[in-house]
């Protein structure tokens, strides 16, 4: 579909620093964007490129600009202003003005309150979510592949905390299976909570995105009628880079997704063919739960799984097998097998 892999990366990544240099040319409309900044005003973070640096302390909040990756805490302490600890911080807790008010306040700071990113250690961008909602079989190619009905509504089941890991993480394969697969996707979080929404309100209750990686044990996966015991076993659910805030990534609709096996390409499709959009996704998982801020959705993998293959061509992953995942404007989401 796309034939220059290295023109895709560059542009996305280019297209992250300069929204996000835009974004701080003036720090006063910085400023107005963090609202009152009071203590207590809940709000999502707006005009940000999130992620969680990985200490020995537990996940802590960076915000990527083009300075570096601004280490929030060490800018919290510099300026003497209150700040949130990591992302589940700023969604749960509405500290999107917060945050907005100490990156503006940063702006002009020293270069000791940024680090290098190669030289960051990620954690899970979210770490402790009240529900992680995962979609299935919602791309018809997909669904095709696998010889699956065209769904009528949106096939939902649920992943656990458990799973949640991190970009240059590892998931280490389970012995009770051994057909392992990869499925990219992208991922929503949430800011607001929604609960009975329509279509046209839906995106309003949304932070932001990222990728993320449904990995799979499709043995286990097909073993009964549910899905849950092939999709939950520890680290099956990498996320990262990064948290890009949802006035960055504008449609949600139409952004490429692209993944790799050890550099071969195995999947390449864009979010605008989805049987269900985002839109309908957040209504219709909203009329049955409450989604709160925080609250993840995985939102359906494209065709070119190993599960999609014909049988006597249906090579699954194994120890040793890095695999990397993007999506248009999120970044490219690695992890490596054991």
């Amino acid at each position: 579909m796309y034939s220059d892999r290295r023109t895709f990366l560059k542009s996305t990544a280019a297209g992250v620093v300069s929204a996000t240099t835009a974004t701080l040319a003036s720090t006063a409309p910085l400023a107005a964007q963090a609202g009152s900044g009071r203590p207590g005003a809940f709000e999502m973070p707006r005009n940000m490129t999130l992620l969680n640096l990985r200490t020995a302390a537990g996940p802590r909040l960076g915000v990527k600009l083009p300075q570096g990756i601004l280490d929030v805490a060490a800018a919290a302490t510099r300026f003497k202003l209150p700040a949130p600890v990591d992302t589940d911080d700023v969604l749960q807790n509405g500290k999107g003005g917060l945050l907005a008010t100490l990156v503006a306040a940063a702006a002009d700071g020293p270069a000791s309150l940024y680090l290098q990113e190669s030289a960051v250690q990620h954690a899970p961008l979210v770490t402790r979510p009240e529900k992680i909602i995962m979609m299935g079989f919602n791309y018809r190619r997909h669904a095709a592949e696998t010889n699956t009905p065209i769904p009528a509504n949106p096939t939902l089941f649920n992943k656990f905390n458990n799973t949640l890991n991190h970009h240059g993480g590892t998931i280490a394969l389970p012995a009770a299976a051994k057909q392992f697969d990869y499925e990219i996707e992208l991922v929503i979080v949430f800011g607001r909570e929604c609960r009975n929404v329509s279509e046209a309100d839906a995106l309003s209750y949304v932070a932001g995105y990222c990728t993320g990686n449904d990995f799979s044990a499709r043995d286990l996966q097909y073993l009964t009628s549910q899905f849950m015991i092939g999709k939950t076993f520890d680290g099956f659910a990498p996320l990262g880079p990064h948290l890009v805030t949802s006035d960055l990534v504008g449609d949600p609709n139409n952004l490429r997704l692209e993944c790799r096996v050890n550099g071969e390409q195995r999947q390449d499709w864009n979010t605008n063919d989805m049987i269900f959009n985002c839109r309908q996704l957040i209504s219709f998982a909203s009329r049955m739960m409450t989604i709160k801020p925080g609250d993840i959705m995985f939102t359906g993998t494209p065709h070119g799984v190993i599960f999609g293959k014909p049988k006597g061509e249906q090579v699954w992953l194994k120890p040793g097998d890095r695999v990397a995942c993007s999506v248009e404007k999120l970044g490219e989401l690695a992890f490596s097998l054991t």
